[in-house]
């Protein structure tokens, strides 16, 4: 008996604590098309489709082995290489996901396939054979009489019957069940023409051509093909003349896929000029260019001040590596920066940039994902998801603005893009640069310990210069009478600034109007019925919001808790400042950037050139507007308030308030002109804000790497959170406690000598999301690979336990926040 081949595949939907690659036999029909890398439907479970990836193939078995058999095919080539299968085992192995979630996670939304559960009646059984039937079961079959297969939630939906009435008619085989795989986005195509082979070669016998039709003819000898209504636009005749030569055989009529890409219009500048780079400049360049030249795996920090250049260090850089013929990705944090880099890209590098960002469709990021696939597009400049750009040949990547949280994932697989940075410029032999004005701490003390090579600008670009920074006491301010947010400096520097025609940047770290609601005559605060958190009330729509879960109700000054109308509003969000500014400089034009005037398509985009083009005066906005954005005209910066961030309980609150304000500072004085920048605060003394003022970095980070070690926070170890999350609280608070029980056992027999520090379990700063309570363990490590191992086999022994069953358990190493 001969043997059969076996595929590896991961499979979609199934829980961590049983996850692996499984084993399916390959049909002999889909032999030539089952190759790693090609998705595939597979039978698991109670014989239900599932979509799945092969990840090897190999291994054959004796043909009577039980093994169940692959179902379909879903592509014709692969759209996993071999580095895509090996990341794949490596987002499983640091982030605790399952396989297909990281399959996922690397391929773009658009490729997603659906499984579509259809149904169609037996005719010729004889209903009788069953006895009485149910009146659901009779009303299904005579809804699905005479008809072809018929989806699984359209007969639910039209009958509103359960789903077990179709799987009990199945099973008495009144039914038969269909599964299929369907693409959740379609290509985009086009009604296109070309000339037959019949026509070329002269094999057709025709009667005398129309003027018309000879004109069609004649552009189609010229161009090949063109979509029909490029041949009625450039020849003036209409489709129906094109649809007669299609029935002649003299063209043939095709669907040919065109790309759905937004900035098709772009347009890229005549000619490549050369960058001109200063001393300091060309000594980083150099440096950086002799490393990728060793061909070996490698990364710098490129560190300078707001301003130095550092751009245009790294685009030269771009230059060297495409006149090899490689590729490159250039990551930035938020949507908010894309649209001046890319303004910048598409001038210098044209139609060979590709754009990876959510803000496109799914049509769009998927065609996007093709161009660079089919290696039409040789750079790729997009957010966190653009490290997984399909490149065959990676030279460079940079990571602008590493020290950004937006890089690190927050939902499964949570990742570090950094992280995968790093795996695939060792997969290809790339250099990998990551460039800050001011690096995370762990960045730093890499370079300082020479994991990466640290390349520093100290001076800005040029004839531009620091800005003047003034730190306002808004105490003081309270106590000579100002009862307003916006200090009378702040607010005598806005109107000198409009008054010669610039530009000022207000920063205001919170959105909405009052960030504060509660009762005075029973004290509770105003909160959301779902999270253990306070409403914000947002005055655009007279409405209080709830940040976590989006629950809202209209405004009222009723107290929800006592009935009395006593709720007194307070704090201060960015609309409540757009008002007062609106009111003390009423000539003003404010331009407000937050989540709320950012949620449609390209809005961060339409936004910022219309500031660019200096239709508004002042920007105000949350953190979208502090970081990366470069206008000449902008010679005033002002911090509205930085308490709450300077003050939050978060290990990392001092390391992003300086980071912040050192970004929002360097804002000013870009250009040839003078900048100033005004920090409003009702802590002037605090070495954090004079740190920032003065951008000295180094001097921040000799404190406070000196503070983290004496605490024993990173980079002198790394934070494992695990999260305990169920509809119950003393479910999540046992799962908790029964996972630490169970690290204490395994860290004192099997893996013995991990040196661990173990904080709670306790309740999450926000206990309760979404109606879901949250518990977590802070775990205090060294990210070993014996220590994922250990974690791996406590949540696979957690997850089997029925105990927990009603309990969701999350690793995540080093997050962002511990909170």
């Amino acid at each position: 008996m001969s043997d059969v081949k076996t595929a590896q595949v991961a499979v979609e939907k199934t829980a961590y604590h049983f996850d692996t690659a499984y084993s399916y036999r390959i049909p002999d029909k889909l032999a030539e098309k089952a190759k790693p890398g090609c998705r595939v439907t597979v039978p698991f479970g109670n014989s239900k489709k599932r979509q799945g990836m092969i990840l090897s193939v190999g291994g054959e078995m004796p043909k009577d082995a039980k093994l169940k058999p692959i179902s379909e095919v879903l592509d014709e080539s692969p759209v996993l290489n071999d580095e895509g299968i090996r990341l794949v085992y490596f987002l499983k192995e640091r982030t605790f996901c399952t396989l297909f979630e990281a399959v996922k996670a690397i391929l773009p939304s658009g490729m997603g396939h659906k499984v579509v559960v259809t149904y169609v009646s037996v005719a010729e059984q004889d209903k009788t054979d069953f006895g009485a039937l149910s009146m659901e079961e009779q009303q299904v079959l005579d809804f699905l009489g005479g008809k072809m297969y018929v989806a699984e939630d359209k007969i639910v939906k039209a009958l509103h019957v359960p789903v077990s009435v179709l799987h009990t008619l199945c099973d008495k085989g009144l039914l038969v069940r269909n599964y299929d795989a369907v693409r959740r986005n379609a290509d985009l195509t086009v009604r296109s023409a070309r000339l037959t082979e019949a026509y070329i070669q002269g094999e057709l016998r025709l009667p005398k051509l129309s003027q018309k039709q000879k004109s069609v003819i004649d552009l189609l000898s010229e161009v090949g093909s063109a979509s029909v209504k490029e041949i009625c636009y450039y020849t003036g005749i209409t489709a129906g003349v094109v649809k007669t030569l299609a029935n002649r055989n003299v063209v043939e009529l095709y669907s040919a896929e065109v790309y759905r890409n937004p900035y098709a219009d772009a347009k890229q500048a005549p000619e490549r000029l050369p960058i001109l780079l200063s001393e300091e400049q060309t000594k980083a360049y150099d440096n950086l260019k002799s490393m990728y030249a060793s061909g070996k795996g490698c990364a710098s920090l490129l560190y300078g001040v707001t301003g130095s250049g550092k751009t245009k260090v790294y685009m030269k850089m771009i230059d060297r590596v495409l006149q090899d013929g490689r590729s490159v990705i250039l990551m930035v944090p938020e949507i908010a920066l894309t649209p001046q880099t890319l303004r910048l890209f598409h001038a210098r590098y044209g139609k060979q940039v590709a754009v990876f960002h959510s803000a496109l469709s799914v049509g769009e990021r998927m065609d996007e994902w093709k161009r660079v696939r089919r290696s039409e597009a040789k750079i790729v400049v997009g957010t966190r998801s653009a490290v997984f750009a399909p490149f065959d040949n990676i030279g460079l990547i940079v990571v602008d603005e590493e020290q950004e949280s937006a890089y690190k994932s927050e939902n499964a697989p949570r990742y570090n893009a950094k992280d995968v940075a790093r795996f695939r410029c060792a997969e290809h032999n790339a250099l990998l640069i990551l460039a800050s004005a001011t690096p995370s701490l762990e960045s730093f003390a890499a370079a300082e310990k020479g994991r990466y090579v640290l390349n520093t600008l100290t001076t800005r670009y040029g004839d531009a210069l620091l800005p003047e920074v003034v730190t306002v006491d808004m105490v003081a301010e309270r106590q000579q009478g100002n009862r307003s947010d916006i200090s009378r400096e702040l607010l005598r520097s806005l109107r000198e600034t409009l008054a010669v025609g610039r530009q000022a940047i207000l920063l205001m770290n919170r959105r909405g109007y009052n960030t504060f609601a509660s009762c005075t005559a029973c004290g509770q605060p105003v909160t959301c019925p779902s999270c253990s958190i306070s409403m914000t009330y947002h005055r655009a729509n007279g409405r209080l919001m709830c940040h976590y879960c989006g629950y809202s109700v209209p405004f009222t000054p009723t107290c929800p808790s006592c009935g009395e109308n006593a709720v007194l509003y307070s704090g201060c969000g960015t609309q409540k400042i757009e008002d007062d500014l609106q009111q003390m400089l009423p000539e003003a034009r404010i331009l407000r950037m937050d989540t709320d005037t950012t949620m449609t398509r390209f809005a961060h985009e339409d936004k910022l050139k219309q500031f660019a083009d200096r239709e508004y005066d002042i920007l105000l906005g949350t953190q979208m507007v502090a970081k990366g954005l470069d206008f000449e005209n902008v010679t005033l910066v002002g911090v509205v308030s930085v308490d709450s961030l300077l003050y939050n309980d978060d290990y990392r609150a001092l390391e992003r308030t300086f980071s912040l304000l050192t970004q929002v500072v360097g804002r000013s004085g870009r250009g040839k002109y003078q900048g100033k920048a005004i920090i409003q605060t009702s802590a002037p003394e605090n070495d954090v804000l004079s740190m920032a003022a003065r951008q000295d970095y180094e001097e921040f980070y000799r404190t406070e790497i000196g503070i983290r070690k004496t605490l024993i926070y990173p980079p002198y170890c790394d934070l494992c959170v695990v999260a305990f999350i169920s509809a119950e609280e003393l479910f999540a608070r046992g799962a908790a406690k029964g996972f630490l029980a169970k690290l204490t056992a395994l860290s004192s027999s099997e893996y013995g000598g991990e040196k661990l520090i173990v904080l709670g379990p306790a309740p999450a700063k926000v206990l309760r999301v979404n109606d879901q309570y949250r518990y977590r363990l802070i775990i205090k490590c060294k990210n070993t690979v014996r220590f994922r191992s250990m974690m791996s086999s406590l949540l696979c022994e957690i997850g089997k336990d029925k105990r927990y069953a009603k309990v969701a358990v999350v690793v995540d190493i080093n997050p962002e926040s511990i909170l």
